[in-house]
């Protein structure tokens, strides 16, 4: 009998993220592929974007609504609160085998509640990671906890894990799939991409996507503000901005982007969601992902492109050398953009190493899932690290 399998996501980031990994599964005939879309995928805000996942042929078997139209804290505790009431009804109609869930969002964190409540093994990707700047740091940490089996991108990540407690042979160093994901796209030439974004590639060339710190109260207009401020002093300089997501504050740094490129439509455009093969295409003709986004730590390098990373959002994550990290005010921003053109800087992105992997993300998750065990999660014992002392 297939074990059926669930997936969750959230946004269409996410998917993106999974999609190496749900063909693999689609294409196998061990399992039922399942998959449950939420949060910004049924936002008209933020495209709609479940239709692109039917667009790339998955069935999509559950949608749940839990946006409320705020992004407040309390608009946000209130969608955790509906989403996991749909969450938990979902897992009694589907009655999974195992469910899969990435990351370390809140609308990640209500479902993993609903999988444990109704005690079904869950499946985390990617736990053992730090981003000290973000309340999801609690989230992320907090579904490792309520899962049975851990797919971690690196092994100092998968060692974290461990440290909190979980079984060493249900933890894995697997990589990051999003590598999967530039290994096997046919990115788009640099004709094909002008058309595709309506953008014209200059000289010099920036992707810009940046997020609000959610343990910051009320920083996201003002560091957007200063970020904007050192853009506008580059007139050279091409600029595409990505949307923000869903978060405190997300709607702010949204309208100051929609804002700027109306004020400087010939060398910026703002497109809300690019999807991955826009994303990575994109990345082939940037010299740096500017902003706070953990793809310019992840994906970013295996382009040999630079990233400036700016503020604490995503403090905490191992990265490439091809990372600036530099706080959020205006002149530390002009200061790393000055490094990042350095011919000192720019030799040394020939050479960058990716911590993350070289691919063969799903494969090796599939190969663990398939020879795994499901016991009653209820058995879940807590590993204890012995001292040295």
């Amino acid at each position: 009998m297939k074990k059926r399998i669930l997936f969750f996501t959230g946004a269409r980031s996410e998917f993106g993220l999974l999609k190496p990994l749900l063909s693999e599964i689609k294409n196998d005939n061990t399992f039922q592929l399942l998959l449950v879309a939420s949060g910004m995928h049924l936002s008209p805000e933020f495209g709609l974007t479940y239709r692109d996942i039917e667009k790339d042929g998955f069935e999509v078997t559950e949608k749940i609504e839990m946006l409320i139209s705020s992004d407040t804290p309390v608009g946000i505790c209130k969608s955790i609160g509906v989403g996991l009431i749909g969450y938990g009804e979902v897992i009694e109609r589907i009655k999974p085998d195992i469910s899969v869930v990435l990351g370390d969002r809140y609308e990640a964190l209500a479902f993993a509640i609903a999988n444990t409540v109704s005690r079904v093994p869950l499946a985390h990707l990617y736990g053992g990671e730090a981003t000290y700047g973000l309340i999801d740091e609690a989230f992320r940490h907090s579904i490792t906890k309520m899962s049975y089996l851990h797919f971690a991108a690196t092994e100092s990540y998968r060692n974290r894990i461990i440290q909190m407690g979980e079984a060493p042979e249900r933890v894995f160093n697997v990589g990051a799939l999003g590598i999967d994901n530039i290994k096997k796209s046919k990115l788009l030439t640099i004709e094909e991409l002008e058309k595709a974004l309506s953008f014209k590639f200059g000289t010099r060339n920036l992707m810009v996507t940046f997020h609000p710190v959610t343990l910051e109260k009320k920083t996201s207009s003002h560091y957007c503000r200063e970020l904007l401020e050192v853009l506008d002093g580059l007139p050279e300089t091409h600029i595409i901005f990505t949307g923000a997501n869903a978060d405190t504050d997300g709607r702010i740094i949204n309208t100051l982007f929609s804002e700027y490129v109306e004020n400087h439509r010939d060398k910026s455009t703002f497109i809300i969601n690019m999807g991955n093969l826009l994303y990575y295409s994109t990345l082939q003709f940037v010299d740096a992902v500017v902003g706070n986004s953990s793809s310019g730590i992840i994906e970013a390098p295996t382009f040999k492109i630079g990233t400036i990373n700016i503020g604490n959002r995503q403090k905490g994550r191992i990265s490439a050398e091809s990372v600036i990290n530099c706080p959020t005010d205006r002149e530390s921003i002009s200061h790393a953009l000055q490094k990042l053109y350095s011919h000192e800087f720019q030799e040394k992105l020939k050479r960058v190493h990716n911590p993350y992997g070289n691919g063969g993300s799903a494969v090796k998750i599939i190969s663990i899932i398939k020879n795994m065990e499901f016991f009653d999660i209820e058995n879940k014992e807590f590993n204890i690290i012995e001292s040295n002392s």
